[in-house]
C-alpha cells in the first residue's frame, strides 16, 4: 500500500460531496500526513441518473491509479446504503466498489463528511460568532443550512474527535415566539408535519418569505415578484433582504437567521458541544454579515438556565465551502491507514 506517513508514492483519493442542487468529485493525494487536491470537478446533481453515472464522468481519462474512495451524501447512510431525500438517487456503496472497480469505497452523511474536514482547515476559513471560553474542549456540533439542513456531532474520547451522523434537521419545528406560532400554522397548511428542515433551508427561507406577505406582513412590489419568479426565489429574498431594498425581503432574512441560531443552540444542548458548534453548508457564507450581526447568537443563547454554558462555546461559521470534500478525503484515508485521527498541523 503506497505510504501517506512519511515519504515515498503518493497515495490517491477519490473523494465528493453530494449535494441535491450540486456535486463536487475531487482527486487527492496522501502525502507526509496531509491532503493535496489535485483535481476538482463540479456537476449539477441533476442532471446525472446516479453517482456511479456522474463518477464515471468524472474518471473518464484519469490515468491516476485509484484505491480508496469515500463520498458525503445527504440523508441518512445506513449499512452503505443511502436514499438522498433531495435526489431521486439510490445509492450503494457496495454497487459502487463494482461499478467503479475500487474495493475501499464508503458513504458516509454529508454533515459527517464536513465534521471529518474541520481539523484540517486554516483559522482563516472561520467567522467567529462567540469566542467562547479560551481552550474549550469537549464534544462538537456542526449545523448546515442549505438545499436542507444537515446536522452531525463529533465526540470527544480526551485526545481526538470522531465524527458522527445527524437528523436533527428532520425533528419537530419548535416555535418561540408569536410570530412563529404562525408561521408553524401556517406552514402546517401547506405541507403538513413541520420540522426544521422546512424553516432553516434555502427553500425554507422562501417558506418564510411566502408566509409574511401571504399573512399581510409586508408588501411584494412588482420588481422583487418578477425576480423571484425569473430567478431562484432564497438566492432573490436573501440578495434583496441582505441590500435593504425590500422591507419583506428584510424582515425575512431575520426571521430565518433567528430560527437557524435557536436550531444551533439546540443541537449544541443535545451534544453538549462544550468544543464548540460550527455552522456549515451554502447560505452561512452568503449572509455572514447578517449572521454576525447579533440574532443569530441571541437567539442561540435564549435557552434558559443553560445560558451559562452556552456562552462558554465557540461559535464559528465555515466559509470554506469544500470542507466536507476535504472530509470525505480524510475520512477515505484514515480508513485506508493513510491518515491517522488527529488534526494536522496548523
Amino acid at each position: 500500500m503506497p505510504s501517506g506517513r512519511g515519504g515515498g508514492t503518493e497515495a490517491v483519493i477519490l473523494a465528493g460531496d453530494v449535494g441535491g442542487t450540486s456535486t463536487r468529485i475531487a482527486l487527492f493525494e496522501v502525502h507526509d500526513g496531509r491532503l493535496t487536491t489535485v483535481r476538482l470537478e463540479k456537476y449539477r446533481s441533476g442532471e446525472h441518473r446516479g453517482l456511479g453515472d456522474l463518477v464515471r464522468v468524472f474518471m473518464t481519462g484519469e490515468r491516476r491509479p485509484v484505491q480508496h474512495a469515500s463520498f458525503g451524501v445527504p440523508g441518512p447512510v445506513i449499512g452503505g446504503r443511502a436514499d438522498p431525500p433531495n435526489l431521486p438517487w439510490v445509492v450503494d456503496a457496495g454497487d459502487l466498489a463494482l461499478q467503479l472497480g475500487m474495493p475501499h469505497t464508503w458513504l458516509i452523511n454529508d454533515l459527517e463528511a464536513n465534521t471529518y474536514g474541520i481539523p484540517a482547515l486554516p483559522s482563516r476559513d472561520f467567522v467567529v460568532l462567540n469566542a467562547g471560553e479560551a481552550g474549550a474542549v469537549g464534544n462538537l456540533a456542526v449545523i448546515s443550512a442549505g438545499t436542507g439542513l444537515g446536522q452531525a456531532g463529533a465526540y470527544w474520547d480526551g485526545s481526538n474527535h470522531h465524527p458522527f451522523a445527524g437528523e436533527g434537521g428532520h425533528a419537530d419545528f419548535a416555535p418561540q415566539d408569536p410570530l412563529q406560532v404562525d408561521l408553524l400554522l401556517h406552514l402546517r397548511g401547506m405541507v403538513g408535519r413541520v420540522s426544521w428542515e422546512r424553516v432553516v433551508s434555502g427553500p425554507g427561507l422562501h417558506r418564510i418569505y411566502q408566509f409574511l406577505r401571504d399573512t399581510g406582513r409586508g408588501v411584494e412590489p412588482a420588481w422583487l415578484r418578477e425576480a423571484i419568479d425569473q430567478g431562484d426565489p432564497p438566492a432573490v429574498v436573501s440578495a434583496a433582504g441582505l441590500a435593504g431594498t425590500s422591507e419583506l425581503c428584510v424582515q425575512a432574512l431575520d426571521l430565518f437567521v433567528a430560527l437557524y441560531g435557536a436550531a444551533a443552540g439546540n443541537l449544541a444542548l443535545t451534544f453538549k458541544a462544550t468544543g464548540g458548534v460550527y455552522v456549515g453548508g451554502g447560505i452561512a457564507p452568503r449572509i455572514v454579515d447578517r449572521i454576525k450581526d447579533g440574532v443569530f447568537m441571541d437567539a442561540f443563547l435564549d435557552k434558559g438556565r443553560l445560558r451559562g454554558m452556552l456562552e462558554r462555546i465557540p461559535v464559528r461559521v465555515i466559509l470554506n465551502d469544500e470542507a466536507a470534500l476535504l472530509g470525505a478525503a480524510r475520512y477515505a484515508a484514515i480508513r485506508g491507514g493513510l491518515l491517522a485521527n488527529d488534526p494536522p498541523a496548523r
